[in-house]
């Protein structure tokens, strides 16, 4: 029979001795210190590099490239002078060396005297092919790196738990014994994770709890581009979101991005270019829509790369304040996707969807003021059909006049150089300018309306 045993009342008082609350002011606070992984876009979204004792989960659908940015990471770290240890429980020493032998590292000014020019870096980061909890933390305990990579954390299990590998109780007991010799000892442990299908870490929602950060690789496997995001994190801000391209040597940082996707905007009806706020980086990307008569009764509605519920309400909201004229005509299939396999989650979005889908509906493309450029917009919409404001306009009209984007729709307030509208139907009458045309003796536009 289990009891519980009071402490003595002397016991009791001398534990609230020893434990004093103190203002928050007489708190001293010093900076951590940072280990930078040689990948800015990485060190941005960790905000600033990986803080010893520190546990970093990195999620992402498989073959994403979450081992080929952590293999490239600690290859930076080892050229920098760091120890490092690259625990793999899904893949063999002889599966991970063939892997860092295709990687091509960028090395900069922090390679250690003597490694740039020696040969491949990723190839000296030590590994340990062991799924046994036991064993990988006397390793981390007697070789002490100053960054570990544990991939994955779903397959390493304590034999003190009688459950099968990947198991809640088994995720949750290994995470904490790693947590535990990573505080003690200081080392920044990267902890790589499974994802459901429906794009959910795996596991116990303690997990995320017990580690600092949460970091999420997105992209499809099919596109070049990946998106690196935080999902929280204890020493930086979750604003942050870096982006990559996957090429034959590896993950390679996409700096400039908006050049790219603007040169390679089709200007063809249906297509718009967003001015998008990814976490504090303004980015210009472009998004298509094709609408086609529909041979279901329940006509279809596909995104790519933002949410389906977001389309559901720009659609109602076009078909309520738009206009007859710009609505898909039912029954009529909608497609709608951003270019380039990146995603978008920000409210921003939907005045460049109502373009797009309006544009696509019509076959007529979107006005361009400045030739070459294409026409920009930004926006959110409100059920009444109003244009709202949304965060940083001055930055993403910076953006836009950088890649040569005049005259940018966008909501009133937003700042100089732009074209401020208030409603969606205003927005509609400047972007798509609809000329009368005759057609068998009647005006087209008049009845279209």
């Amino acid at each position: 029979m289990e009891e519980r045993i009071e402490p003595a009342r002397g016991d009791r008082g001398s534990a609230a001795q020893a434990a004093t609350p103190r203002p928050l002011a007489e708190v001293q606070t010093s900076a951590a210190p940072r280990l930078r992984t040689g990948i800015g876009e990485l060190d941005r979204v960790l905000g600033g590099g990986l803080v010893p004792g520190s546990l970093v989960l990195l999620g992402g659908s498989p073959g994403i490239g979450k081992s080929t940015l952590t293999n490239m990471a600690l290859g930076h770290l080892e050229a920098a002078g760091h120890s490092t240890l690259y625990v793999s429980g899904e893949e063999s020493a002889e599966q991970v060396r063939l892997r860092a032998e295709r990687l091509v590292l960028d090395l900069g000014p922090d390679a250690a005297q003597g490694m740039a020019g020696t040969g491949n870096p990723a190839l000296s980061v030590p590994v340990l092919s062991e799924t046994d909890l036991d064993v990988v933390l006397g390793a981390l305990e007697r070789h002490r790196p100053k960054v570990c990579v544990i991939d994955s954390v779903q397959t390493l299990r304590s034999g003190g738990l009688t459950s099968a590998a990947g198991a809640v109780g088994q995720v949750r007991e290994v995470t904490a014994g790693v947590m535990e010799v990573a505080k003690a000892q200081g080392i920044a442990v990267l902890l790589v994770g499974h994802v459901t299908k429906e794009g959910a870490l795996a596991g116990p929602r303690v997990l995320e709890h017990l580690v600092d950060c949460v970091l999420q690789f997105e992209g499809e496997r099919e596109r070049p581009y990946r998106e690196l995001r935080a999902l929280k994190n204890r020493f930086g801000s979750t604003n942050e979101t870096g982006l990559f391209e996957m090429r034959q040597g590896g993950l390679v940082e996409v700096l400039d991005a908006s050049a790219r996707f603007v040169a390679e905007a089709t200007r063809a009806p249906g297509s718009v270019v967003l001015a998008a706020m990814e976490g504090s980086r303004p980015m210009l990307v472009e998004v298509q829509a094709l609408v086609a008569p529909s041979e279901l009764e329940q006509p279809r509605r596909v995104v790519s790369g933002l949410d389906r519920n977001r389309l559901a309400l720009v659609l109602a909201i076009l078909a309520r304040h738009g206009g007859r004229q710009w609505s898909p005509r039912p029954p009529a299939d909608v497609f709608v996707n951003v270019v380039g396999g990146v995603r978008v989650d920000e409210p921003g979005v939907d005045l460049a969807v109502a373009l797009a889908v309006a544009s696509a509906s019509r076959g007529v493309p979107i006005d361009r003021s400045h030739p070459p450029a294409p026409r920009a917009c930004f926006g959110e919409l409100g059920l009444t059909g109003e244009l709202r404001w949304v965060g940083h306009p001055e930055r993403r009209l910076a953006e836009a006049a950088k890649h040569g984007c005049r005259d940018v729709l966008c909501p009133k307030g937003s700042g100089s150089g732009a074209m401020e509208v208030a409603t969606l139907r205003e927005a509609l009458t400047i972007a798509l300018p609809v000329t009368p045309r005759r057609e068998g003796g009647r005006d087209a536009t008049a009845r279209a309306a």
